[in-house]
């Protein structure tokens, strides 16, 4: 195996390379890792009922998280295709406070609205996507139109060319982040959807953090041979607010570091359903994920995603229906892909944005934001990862 070695005992062993921190060692590990091998023996899986799963010495450090109960009506949380809070199992670790790992609140069913919404929805202009950077506005106009054909004939002609959602890696919404500068600003700003925003304020009030707004999100499309790189998400102008990330589709591993990367992460799987809660000390914690499992049944689906929408849903629910066709066209991207949305508050209140450097200053500023995502087939080196392969 050269330098890669096993988990033995479910404990991880891997020899680094030269000048190779813990965090990249590990990354490396779970980069090459082995699906249903011992390989993942170490990796916490909360979703086991009742108690998280794992046999390595990190399922140890799991704790049962408290949650505001009071904080959600059940009605708002039907609303937003949620269970009654009081049914959600909520997680933390220790040496990781602020950190609250949900696995599948949703109920039956309602996964399939959020993730209609990433594909046909929020990657319409105008949002900003990775696809901007080459194409003309007018091609990117309306990606699930021109993709919706391709999808549905995957399975006739799977050595057809890839559509343009197979080529989305990430969309902006709300204030949009800029991945030069690595900064919000008042003037690159459209406004945040209303389902999502409904969806984040339930999560967060549940989680204590009531009044949260929701502000700018960033959504990752993963292939099954896509990474998200180490980084620290620190634009925001307000940390005291948390970072709420929700999971749709195949799973992944989630790495969750220190606030150095010479600390070594703890590995846990991320399941479709699944939300993580990024707040306090845990707000500004380096992480990352540096593998999409396949599905162990093949090209499948989790099982969570086998149950269908609800036909008759509240009145009043941010939730939508969603057609037999619409979710066929789903299934045949999510089979091959995992989508994520993380949304963040980026001002507190009544904080405007300041006013920009001179060009001066700017040249001597360094600021450390967001990672790309990245693919086995980029031309470009995982230390400066590339939006556009």
């Amino acid at each position: 195996m050269g330098k890669m070695a096993a988990a033995v005992g479910s404990v991880v062993t891997l020899a680094a390379e030269p000048g190779e921190d813990a965090f990249r060692k590990l990354f490396r590990f779970y980069r090459q890792s082995r699906p249903d091998s011992a390989d993942l023996g170490a990796v916490i899986d909360f979703s086991a009922a009742h108690t998280a799963r794992g046999t390595g010495p990190d399922a140890r450090k799991v704790i049962r998280s408290q949650l505001s109960v009071s904080s959600v009506s059940d009605h708002d949380a039907h609303r937003a295709g949620l269970q009654p809070v009081s049914k959600w199992q909520a997680y933390g670790l220790q040496g990781y406070p602020g950190f609250i790992f949900i696995p599948n609140p949703f109920l039956p069913g309602y996964q399939w609205h959020w993730v209609k919404q990433c594909l046909k929805l929020y990657s319409q202009k105008p949002n900003v996507c990775n696809l901007d950077k080459h194409m003309t506005k007018e091609e990117t106009q309306d990606l699930w139109e021109q993709s919706k054909e391709f999808l549905r004939l995957k399975e006739v002609n799977k050595r057809r060319p890839r559509s343009l959602l197979e080529k989305l890696r990430w969309v902006t919404l709300g204030y949009h982040y800029n991945w030069d500068s690595k900064k919000y600003s008042a003037d690159h700003y459209t406004p945040f959807p209303s389902d999502l925003a409904f969806l984040s304020e339930q999560v967060a009030a549940a989680c204590g953090f009531q009044g949260f707004r929701a502000e700018a999100g960033i959504l990752n499309y993963y292939r099954l041979d896509s990474t998200l790189g180490i980084h620290v998400d620190r634009s925001e102008l307000d940390h005291s607010k948390p970072l709420l990330s929700f999971s749709f589709g195949q799973s992944a591993i989630f790495l969750l570091g220190g606030l150095k990367r010479d600390e070594a992460p703890t590995a846990m799987f991320m399941h479709s359903g699944d939300i993580m809660v990024m707040s306090g000390f845990s707000r500004l914690l380096n992480h990352a994920v540096p593998r999409v499992l396949p599905s162990s049944q093949g090209e499948g689906l989790p099982c969570c995603l086998e149950t269908p929408l609800p036909a008759v849903l509240p009145r009043d629910s941010v939730v939508e229906p969603c057609s037999e066709e619409d979710w066929q066209v789903c299934t045949s991207y999510l089979k091959t892909a995992r989508v994520n949305m993380t949304v963040r508050q980026v001002l507190a209140i009544d904080q405007d944005f300041p006013s920009e450097p001179t060009e001066e200053k700017k040249r001597d500023i360094t600021t450390e934001g967001f990672c790309h995502l990245d693919d086995e087939n980029s031309q470009v080196k995982r230390a400066k990862l590339n939006p556009d392969s």
